[in-house]
C-alpha cells in the first residue's frame, strides 16, 4: 500500500477509520457516550485504528497533524450527539 502524503487524503483516511469504529461498535459507542466513558469502552479499537492510521501516513505528515485524534472525536461524539448524556 502506498503512504499518504497528501493531507486531505491522510484526513479521509481518518474519518473513515472512525466511522468504520462505530460502524462496528454502534452499541457501545451509545453506551459510552450515555455512561460518559466511550474513550475507555473504545479504547482497543481507537488504539488499532490509530496504529493501521500511523502505519498508513507518511511520517512528517502524521507528526504535523492531528487529523487521527479530531475524527475520533468527530465521528463518535459528532455522529451520536442525539443520544442522552450527562455530558451534553
Amino acid at each position: 500500500m502506498a503512504t499518504i502524503s497528501n493531507p486531505e487524503a491522510a484526513n479521509r483516511r481518518a474519518r473513515v477509520i472512525a466511522s468504520d469504529i462505530l460502524t462496528y461498535n454502534p452499541e457501545k459507542a451509545v453506551k459510552g457516550i450515555e455512561d460518559d466513558n466511550l474513550f475507555d469502552i473504545l479504547a482497543e479499537m481507537i488504539d488499532e485504528g490509530h496504529e493501521h492510521y500511523k502505519a498508513e501516513v507518511a511520517p512528517e505528515l502524521y507528526d504535523s497533524t492531528n487529523f487521527y485524534y479530531r475524527a475520533i472525536v468527530d465521528v463518535l461524539l459528532g455522529y451520536q450527539a442525539h443520544v442522552k448524556s450527562k455530558i451534553w
